[in-house]
């Protein structure tokens, strides 16, 4: 495995991993914080860094059927959420 690139984000307004403290997001990319996911509260986020994507899966959400991908922060692997891919399949 060769070197891990971390990205810091400016601002002091910034969203870290829980487990390892690593940026994520920064408080301007939010577009929502009207949603809830399997552990609770949950943001949407515009943009967020040092993650790395689990594969496509089809869930069943709130809104219906949809296509995600978890998210893992790529230093410590711990799940961070998920995206959508596609939504209303």
């Amino acid at each position: 495995m060769g070197l891990l690139f971390v990205e810091s984000l400016p601002g002091p307004k910034v969203f870290k991993c829980k487990f390892c403290k690593v940026d994520s997001a920064s408080h301007d990319a939010i577009i929502s914080k009207d949603f809830h996911g399997r552990f609770g509260r949950a943001y949407l986020f515009k943009s967020v860094v040092n993650i790395s994507l689990g594969p496509n899966e089809d869930r069943h959400l709130l809104t219906g059927l949809h296509t995600v991908n978890d998210i893992y922060c790529s230093c410590c692997q711990q799940i961070l959420g998920w995206r959508y891919v596609r939504e209303g399949i």
